[in-house]
């Protein structure tokens, strides 16, 4: 019975996870524990927990992986400036002694952080290093139902690779094809991501929602299209990519991009933080998206004609682009699409993990063709009552206790009913960057008010941004074209035409401000302005409790979905704590706030 820890970190998302005979049984990110979003710091304390909830010690691991190979990193920082020479010395000279310092002795690194957490023998474990594309394609095939796949990675940049196609089957995994640095996806993407004013590693999912405010018909909308296809990336017939090295700063400079030339190229500024969103830049979100969209198509089609597998498996930070998922799904590619929830860094912790428990311990693969492995990506930390009931003395909280929990749900239904916005606590933290019913904000989708209600005054974030609807899986054909399941939020799905309400003409040449609050659906506040939503399918088996509440609202209401979003506020990770939970429920406009069994009314806390 092999015991193996896999770490992500020093670049961004850092993370851990804990893998016994196969099996997962602790992962989670290192954000959640330090409440640094998005932090790349040595995973101390989600190793401490991984290793607290299966009952190790650090000398009882049969091996310490981490997600990627610095040495090839190195190698690869190193090519880049020989061959952009002289151009980049200012950023070599920066990066260069980091590299030498720290990075090229990432043993002593990893050693030392691992002092923090206990004393152990280096004897009694191996340190291994898995390959970044590799941890990323073993994340997301090993957990899969599939006994065989097309695994298809893409991010920014790995060692080298920056997207791979391989085939997977029982317990080995082949890597076929692969694209290289520069030409990159992923960085192509941040790259607009960096021109519109958003943060890169962090604010792509801010492109994708804005891309919707485009207008798809515009003169402008397809001149930019036109230009990113001519002048910026050269899309080859399998998805592959050249990406022109005249406009890009990020191989060797400080930037991603080279700020003048974009704006000559596009005619627009480059957007500072916080500006005001412009049409313009709606439109420039939205041809990015596209092209972003036909690349990643094609590099899906790519991977079924070199495996001919009905079955494909994705991760890479790309792989949370959920409406190029949708797309692909929509395409009827692939019979079945498994997508690692945890797609970024943090997810090839687990990835490198599983990586070597089948391919340097060669053990074989124990799966099911009826569910992955991924139990839901409830793979994080859970609380006792005695837990939460240390926190309400300790904050001197007012709260009643329910003893049953239908009694519970049918109160809350009602609430959410009422227009009420609640803070939804309960099971094991979710694995990844999607709330899933257990640290999540929930509120009426119903509500045309909603969306705005909880952007404004409980997230304190950009107005644009969507919600994702949480609906019973066996009600989701009743409100979307769509017929699988979708229970990590990582596919988008049109809205049923008959949920859809009727707009005016001239609907896609209104101010974003218009459409956004231009009442479009039944579930106006779960419905983004192209009648699109970020799904999410709820399923009994795999959160009880949270399918009950929606059958409450159900019952109550007739409509079989809420609106759902994760539990934090701007600039912070989601909630891990009860402690978490309360701070952050009493610095917002939530009324309620549901921990386990515990429910608090904001009117009875003291201030």
């Amino acid at each position: 019975m092999k015991k193996i820890l896999g770490i992500s970190a020093f670049y961004h998302d850092s993370a851990a996870a804990l893998c016994i005979d196969g099996q997962i049984i602790a992962a989670a990110q290192e954000e959640r524990f330090s409440r640094q979003k998005h932090t790349a710091a040595f995973p101390t304390n989600a190793i401490n927990y991984c290793l607290e909830e299966a009952g190790l010690e650090l000398d009882e691991l049969d091996a310490i992986v981490f997600y990627d190979k610095p040495l090839l990193k190195f190698e690869r920082l190193l090519q880049t400036y020989y061959a952009f020479a002289p151009h980049g010395l200012l950023s070599f000279l920066k990066a260069i002694p980091v590299w030498i310092n720290e990075k090229i002795f990432l043993k002593r690194l990893i050693y030392n952080g691992l002092r923090e957490i206990g004393t152990f023998n280096k004897e009694r474990f191996l340190l291994l290093f898995s390959e970044h594309h590799l941890s990323h394609a073993t994340s997301a095939f090993f957990p899969s139902s599939f006994k065989e796949a097309a695994i298809l990675t893409i991010d920014g940049v790995g060692e080298w690779s920056t997207a791979t196609i391989a085939y997977g089957k029982e317990s080995s995994i082949r890597i076929i094809k692969q694209l290289e640095f520069p030409h990159s996806v992923g960085l192509l993407y941040s790259s607009f991501t960096y021109f519109l004013g958003f943060r890169v590693n962090s604010g792509e999912y801010k492109l994708m929602g804005l891309a919707p405010y485009g207008n798809p018909d515009s003169d402008r909308t397809h001149r930019f299209i036109d230009i990113i296809k001519r002048e910026l990336v050269d899309i080859k017939p399998d998805g592959s990519i050249w990406l022109n090295q005249q406009y890009f700063n990020y191989a060797t400079g400080l930037r991603m991009l080279k700020d003048q030339k974009w704006e000559k190229l596009f005619g627009i500024s480059k957007r500072k933080a916080e500006a005001e969103l412009k049409q313009e830049h709606c439109d420039l979100a939205y041809a990015i998206q596209h092209v972003t969209e036909e690349i990643v198509y094609k590099m899906a089609v790519e991977a079924k004609r070199l495996t001919n597998a009905a079955n494909l498996c994705m991760a890479g930070g790309v792989a949370l682009n959920c409406v190029a998922n949708g797309r692909i799904q929509k395409a009827g590619i692939f019979e079945n699409i498994f997508i690692q929830p945890a797609a970024g860094d943090a997810g090839g912790a687990l990835g490198a993990a599983l990586a070597v428990h089948h391919g340097y311990f060669d053990e074989k693969r124990a799966y099911t063709s009826r569910e992955d492995q991924m139990q839901g990506a409830y793979l994080g930390p859970s609380f006792s009552q005695k837990e939460i009931e240390q926190v309400n003395k300790k904050v001197k909280a007012v709260y009643k206790h329910y003893d049953d929990f239908e009694t519970l749900a049918s109160f809350i239904a009602e609430k959410i009913a009422e227009a009420k916005v609640i803070g939804w606590f309960q099971g094991r933290m979710e694995f990844g960057p999607r709330a899933l019913g257990n640290r999540s904000i929930l509120g009426d989708a119903r509500n045309p008010e909603m969306q705005h209600i909880i952007n404004q005054k409980i997230k304190k974030r950009e107005s644009f941004r969507p919600f994702a609807p949480s609906v019973l899986e066996e009600r989701c054909e009743d409100y979307f074209d769509w017929k699988t399941s979708s229970p990590y939020m990582l596919m988008v799905a049109s809205v049923k035409e008959n949920q859809r309400l009727p707009i005016p003409e001239n609907y896609y040449s209104l101010s974003l401000k218009e459409r956004l609050n231009y009442k479009r659906s039944t579930i106006h506040s779960a419905t983004h302005v192209d009648f699109t939503a970020r799904l999410q399918t709820v399923s009994a088996t795999t959160n009880k409790r949270y399918y009950q509440l929606i059958k409450a609202f159900e019952a109550k209401t007739g409509c079989s979905l809420i609106l759902n979003t994760s539990f934090n506020v701007r600039g912070e990770p989601i909630v891990c704590t009860p402690l978490d939970a309360y701070h952050c429920f009493m610095q917002t406009d939530m009324d309620y706030l549901v921990m386990e069994d515990f429910v608090y009314y904001k009117g009875d806390q003291i201030k």
